[in-house]
């Protein structure tokens, strides 16, 4: 039977168990794991870092049999993984009349075996505590789910999910804590109940177990390290380059623009300068001779300021104008400019 050694408040609701930021911590328990007939399970166990040069193995006190790590054989393995302070065995075609038995795990000190972990393995053909899945695994930052099923003579017993490496168990509601992810089981009271944990971290990954009362069955969570934002990356990559780009592409249309408009003014200049105009001109016929000096600002040619005389002729056939400010209806009057 587990006992504890730590619990905080909780809170029971009708209809099923709701407690509320509970925690416990296990100093000793007898551990029952329950397996289906003809099935398999892995079962991991940790040991303290100073033993990673320690000899490690399983032993079975049915037939006082030992099986050292790193050995594989064809319904049995014991593989050490000193990166993770544990050693796992995985046990395979599990039968009731062979496996049935207490087994533990031991680490060899000083020449003397000691117990790290004892456990009593179960067949059944249905056990007392499944998983949907032994294996889980979630992205850091993200949640995982875990359905765990129970026999109805457990109905009333306490449900957990625990950690094997600090012993650390959740019971039934939801705890938040700022060093770990938040943990919310909830049971459905007919013979499951379900284990949702948000905010995953690296450190969450190891071997959990659901138990109901003293039965219990493993599950191993991996979190996988988050990737970056690849679209917010290209995003950030296509801004680093299109905007020096775009930039260098504003300034140049912005300089032909400048070119084109001063281009422009130029050569109107130039059609101004250069071009020659009849102009309307109201006169009387006894009135003198108009002279006029011309300058067509050209400083290269060299007819510069040169004197023209205009004669002015009346046209017979012109067409009528009338002048400005009412003045009398003269003739067009069109005058020839030659040089003198």
């Amino acid at each position: 039977m587990v006992t504890y050694e730590k619990t905080k408040v909780f809170y029971i609701s009708v209809g099923f168990w709701l407690i509320l930021g509970v925690e416990c911590y296990s100093s000793g328990s007898y551990n029952r794991l329950t397996v289906k007939t003809g099935g398999s399970v892995t079962i991991p166990c940790y040991y303290d870092e100073k033993y990673t040069q320690q000899k490690k193995y399983w032993r079975s006190e049915t037939d006082n049999s030992r099986t050292y790590t790193n050995t594989t054989e064809e319904n049995l393995s014991v593989i050490d993984h000193p990166d993770q302070n544990l050693f796992t065995l995985t046990m395979r075609n599990l039968k009731n009349t062979k496996h049935d038995g207490r087994y533990h795990c031991a680490v060899k000190i000083e020449g003397k075996p000691t117990v790290i972990y004892d456990i009593y393995l179960q067949v059944q053909s249905v056990p007392d505590v499944s998983v949907v899945s032994s294996s889980v695994s979630g992205h850091e930052g993200g949640d995982i789910s875990v359905q765990c099923f129970y026999t109805l003579r457990y109905k009333n017993n306490v449900k957990q999910w625990c950690r094997y490496k600090d012993k650390r168990c959740y019971t039934v509601g939801r705890t938040n804590t700022s060093q770990n992810s938040s943990v919310q089981i909830s049971d459905d009271g007919r013979g499951s109940f379900t284990v949702l944990m948000t905010g995953l971290r690296l450190t969450d990954s190891g071997w959990y177990y659901c138990s109901a009362g003293e039965a219990l069955n493993p599950v191993q969570l991996t979190v996988i390290k988050a990737e970056p934002d690849k679209e917010k990356d290209t995003n950030n990559e296509l801004l680093t380059v299109w905007l020096p780009v775009s930039a260098v592409l504003l300034l140049l249309l912005i300089l032909i623009s400048v070119f084109c408009w001063r281009y422009q003014d130029k050569q109107q200049i130039r059609e101004i300068n250069g071009s020659r105009t009849t102009d309307m001109i109201y006169s009387k016929p006894e009135d003198p001779p108009i002279y006029s000096t011309i300058n067509d600002e050209n400083p290269n040619d060299p007819n510069k300021d040169i004197i023209y005389y205009s004669t002015i002729d009346d046209v017979p056939g012109s067409e009528a104008v009338r002048p400005p400010a009412g003045g009398a209806i003269y003739s067009i009057i069109y005058s020839t400019v030659d040089p003198h």
